[in-house]
């Protein structure tokens, strides 16, 4: 039997739980796969934190020369960055939870542990307890993997779904998701699309192996929609998702967090509540999709303790996460890629205004699929709008011509269509 002596820092929802989880389940793990893993530290600022291995410094934990694994629980950048890099300059293996740090700083961090023989490893990071980084870089290794997207963020897609089962608004789901524990009182990076693009930045670089900037990344949340977009997108066969999604197509790299029309019928369409689940293209294996629960602590412990049993076996693949070899490649911007598109209109309800609708398309060379005229509410009507497959330059184009028009009162609301 090997022994692994490993330190928690931050004892949180995540550390609180991966250390629960080993205790737990010693037993099991150390059975399966002749690992006993030890808790030899916990670090912790909280007064409120009691455990008989505390302390509130965390170097205590890092110098520790009895420690070979550092758990990074604490989450965000400051202070978890330092204390990762310090753990690595230190000879420490890294087994993290943190998706921001590694969003943001992950070639970074690749480059201090390939300089120090170590590894870092971050499955949870993604997917919670969904393993998906492992399966791309180690299972379908021998894949060209060209897309990959889903639904990674549990507090989003609870209120659409919310929206969807009960005909309420976005304001009434999210204090719902609240209520529920699924939302944070400030919901601002789940429901911006923060946390997605995070993810969606690791995914495409793990997918890809390569170096993603995530602030080339676009992202942008659910706020914008109402209960008459979730309608009208049933009303044409399709359920409204916050996507994240990365392609590769010719040498460069699609990589964005936006709310999409998913035709009924698709395997992501039937995803609802908190759930999660990824969805993978690969040139051998063809079409495969992860689902599973994506965030709660023992869900997300599941993935560290994986890790750090990883890492304990010395016959471990050297990627899912640890070091890969990145190269850098272009991104995309948003304005390239192809799409088909939803776009919400308030116009007068009179003769002639879908003319000079259709010439702005046109002028952009954007094509309309299908025009419906919905509801009138006063001298006032909305019109939905579906296009044929357009650039995303070109579609902005014709949008903010269409703003300029007279005849209309609002752009309420674009989406892209489809997958």
């Amino acid at each position: 039997m090997k022994e692994i002596n490993i330190g928690i820092l931050g004892y949180g929802t995540v550390g609180a739980a991966t250390d629960k989880l080993i205790r737990q389940n010693a037993p099991q793990i150390t059975a399966r796969t002749g690992v006993k893993i030890n808790v030899r530290a916990v670090a912790d600022v909280s007064p409120k934190v009691k455990h008989p291995r505390l302390t509130r410094n965390a170097y205590d934990v890092i110098k520790d020369p009895e420690i070979s694994v550092i758990v990074e629980a604490i989450g965000g950048i400051n202070p978890a960055l330092n204390y990762v890099l310090a753990a690595i300059k230190a000879g420490k293996d890294v087994v993290t939870s943190n998706k921001e740090m590694i969003a943001l700083y992950g070639n970074k961090i690749r480059e201090e542990a390939a300089r120090n023989g170590v590894s870092v490893r971050f499955e949870a990071a993604v997917g919670g307890g969904i393993p998906i980084l492992g399966p791309l870089s180690e299972n379908l290794a021998a894949n060209n993997i060209t897309e990959i997207f889903g639904i990674v963020n549990g507090t989003t897609n609870y209120i659409l779904s919310k929206m969807s089962w009960e005909g309420g608004e976005f304001k009434e789901a999210l204090a719902e998701a609240q209520k529920k524990g699924y939302a944070e009182a400030n919901p601002k990076k789940d429901i911006e699309g923060y946390d997605a693009s995070y993810k969606a930045a690791i995914l495409a670089s793990v997918a890809f192996s390569a170096k993603i900037d995530w602030h080339k990344v676009y992202f942008e949340g659910i706020s914008k929609i109402t209960q008459e977009d979730i309608c009208y997108a049933e009303e044409i066969g399709y359920v409204i998702k916050l996507l994240a999604i990365a392609k590769k197509v010719n040498g460069e790299i699609e990589v964005r967090v936006h709310p999409t029309l998913v035709p009924e019928g698709h395997a992501l369409s039937y995803v609802t509540g908190p759930m999660n689940a990824i969805y993978v293209r690969g040139d051998a294996v063809g079409e495969l999709m992860f689902y599973g629960q994506g965030a709660g602590g023992m869900a997300t412990a599941s993935a560290v303790v994986g890790d750090i049993l990883a890492i304990a076996n010395p016959k471990s693949s050297a990627l899912g996460g640890q070091n890969p070899k990145v190269k850098a490649v272009k991104i995309k911007s948003i304005s390239e890629i192809t799409s088909q598109y939803y776009i919400r209109l308030t116009v007068p309800d009179k003769p002639g205004v879908l003319a000079g609708i259709s010439k702005a398309f046109a002028s952009e060379n954007v094509s309309i699929a299908a025009v419906m005229q919905k509801e009138t509410i006063g001298k006032n009507a909305t019109i939905v709008i579906v296009t044929h497959e357009a650039k995303e330059g070109n579609l902005q184009k014709a949008i903010s011509r269409i703003k300029k028009l007279p005849v209309v009162k609002e752009v309420s609301n674009v989406i892209r269509v489809g997958l």
